[in-house]
């Protein structure tokens, strides 16, 4: 039987019904078995696991907790992690090509600078070098590079050490097609279909003043196939 990729999401408490949305689109096309697991800051302070001090910048509750995403899976295997605020259209075994390289970790190498000074619900929009790379990672879990994020790394080191991906070297750097991780509001529609995965990352329909974006409704119809609670 084949073992589940491994899926950490971003939790926010601003976007529960992102997570909700991001979780249930990508289940719902996948055509090979995926565990679906939350980054919840909270919970890993409580288990000891997240330590830093409180970034007044960080706009999200998973700005560095995503980086734990190899400890959390015990540094063994293949491990995707992504933020909250993603619209899968596409079928994540896409994926599973690249899981047989010997790479350290995959990622669309964006070329992104913000056009904006604000995002989501008014936090601020930094622009610094690899933005956005480290808003989807491929991780291969027993890559030597990939042991350097211990819980105490990611604790310790500078957001620039840990989102440019200095803690791997340039040519361990695997890339994926943008369409994997497709900005909205910077990149280009494509000319048929759609992307496998939206990134909503000025803000999404979530939010009262981003209903008027790229593949808004088609997170609107996403968000009414859930489960009822």
């Amino acid at each position: 039987m084949t073992a589940p990729l491994r899926v950490f999401i971003g939790w926010d408490a601003r976007e529960p019904e992102a997570y909700d949305v991001a979780k249930y689109s990508l289940e719902s096309r996948a055509s090979t078995p995926v565990q679906v697991i939350p980054i919840k800051a909270e919970d890993l302070r409580a288990q000891g696991l997240y330590t830093r001090d409180k970034d007044p910048l960080a706009s999200t509750e998973f700005t560095y907790t995503r980086f734990l995403t190899p400890a959390l899976a015990g540094f063994k295997g293949w491990a995707l992690f992504c933020d909250c605020d993603f619209l899968w259209l596409g079928d994540i075994a896409g994926l599973l090509p690249y899981t047989t390289s010997d790479k350290a970790v995959f990622c669309v190498h964006h070329d992104y600078t913000p056009k904006e000074a604000t995002k989501m619900d008014g936090a601020v929009q930094t622009s610094y070098p690899r933005k956005n790379w480290s808003s989807l990672m491929l991780f291969n879990c027993d890559h030597p590079s990939v042991h350097k994020l211990t819980p105490e790394v990611v604790n310790r080191e500078s957001g620039a050490y840990l989102h440019r991906m200095q803690w791997a070297k340039d040519d361990e750097i695997g890339e994926l097609p943008v369409e994997w991780n497709w900005l909205e509001g910077w990149n280009e529609k494509p000319a048929q279909g759609m992307p496998k995965a939206v990134h909503f990352t000025r803000g999404g329909p979530w939010f009262e003043q981003w209903q008027n974006v790229d593949y808004g409704d088609a997170w609107r119809a996403e968000k009414a196939k859930l489960p009822r609670a």
